[in-house]
């Protein structure tokens, strides 16, 4: 099974970055064939423009859609990783799942309903957050999120198999992340 990650945040230094590499590091001691989708460093063209929109009507894509088309199709597990940024993920990511996960590709609407077409792929989510565990929970962005970014990647079929979030980064010590790294790090291994 190929797993596909898809990383978002700007900062080659970040502790996403960090996290990125651990979750890499894990995949490439375990054997599993990973592919990295770091969609900044690839200057992904998150912007659904009204192209992208006509194609996907028509159940078609735009060549670099297409690309990243298939390297879904490829994966039996993706992995996302990115930082929350006011109640949501990064517009980078954001605009990669609206231009990839286009009608006739994620999704189709039969007389019936939606019907995701993703079935039989998992997702592991990753996502860091400045404010702490309990502004999290008190504020319920993680009910938000499960809500929202979660339950529209499970619309396209994919199952949903952890969200693991690791909560005020910004402003806990150096041995507290190392500590999230180990989280991930067991997170990865059960995943597998």
């Amino acid at each position: 099974m190929k797993y596909l990650v898809i990383y978002a945040h700007p900062n080659p230094q970040s502790f996403n970055s960090a996290i990125r590499d651990t979750v890499l590091t894990e995949l490439k001691k375990a054997g599993k064939d990973a592919v990295l989708k770091d969609l900044y460093d690839m200057n992904f063209n998150p912007v659904l423009s009204c192209d992208d929109f006509m194609k996907a009507q028509q159940c078609l894509a735009a060549p670099d859609v297409e690309r990243e088309q298939e390297f879904v199709k490829e994966a039996g597990t993706l992995i996302f990783i990115y930082p929350l940024w006011w109640s949501g993920m990064p517009a980078m990511l954001k605009g990669w799942i609206d231009r990839v996960f286009s009608y006739g590709f994620a999704y189709e609407i039969k007389e019936t309903g939606p019907v995701g077409l993703l079935p039989g792929k998992k997702a592991f989510l990753i996502t860091t957050t400045g404010a702490t565990e309990e502004m999290n929970r008190e504020s319920g962005i993680y009910d938000a999120m499960s809500r929202t970014i979660d339950g529209a990647l499970a619309f396209t079929g994919l199952e949903i198999v952890g969200h693991k979030y690791l909560p005020g980064v910004p402003y806990v010590t150096d041995e507290v992340r190392k500590g999230m790294l180990e989280e991930v790090r067991a997170a990865v291994r059960e995943l597998l």
